[in-house]
């Protein structure tokens, strides 16, 4: 294989130098406002195995420019709340930094949880699991 023209961490590293980073505890501490809108880009079976940030809407990375996008056949209404501040997240912080870049190339404003789901963990956030099916 011939060396790609950009690692995938240096477009991580290049996306987190242009936009907003949330650290973890400042996330938890604005969870219950109602301001803010927590978007998961994980799988749905990560949310499944590892539980959810309560409250997170969740928005397969695959999907989310088609989501945020009004002119698009999948455009979903939470992301035309005016005067939200929208922050995506996933495990570890590096899916959500490019997608975050891409978002506000595309014109639509957005923040990420730093260090992702993993850290929330960590620092004692709140995690709601799924309901099993019986």
């Amino acid at each position: 294989m011939s060396k790609l023209k950009m690692s995938s961490s240096q477009m991580v590293n290049d996306a987190r130098e242009r936009i907003e980073e949330v650290e973890t505890a400042d996330l938890i501490a604005q969870l219950d406002s109602p301001d803010v809108v927590v978007v998961d880009l994980r799988d749905i079976r990560e949310r499944q195995r590892s539980g959810f940030i309560p409250g997170s809407f969740h928005a397969p990375r695959g999907m989310i420019e088609f989501w945020v996008d009004p002119d698009s056949p999948y455009f979903k209404d939470i992301f035309a709340q005016e005067g939200k501040k929208f922050v995506f997240h996933c495990a570890s912080g590096w899916r959500s930094a490019i997608t975050t870049a891409t978002l506000q190339d595309m014109g639509f404003e957005a923040a990420h949880l730093k260090s992702g789901f993993s850290d929330w963990v960590k620092q004692g956030g709140p995690v709601e699991m799924p309901e099993q099916k019986s």
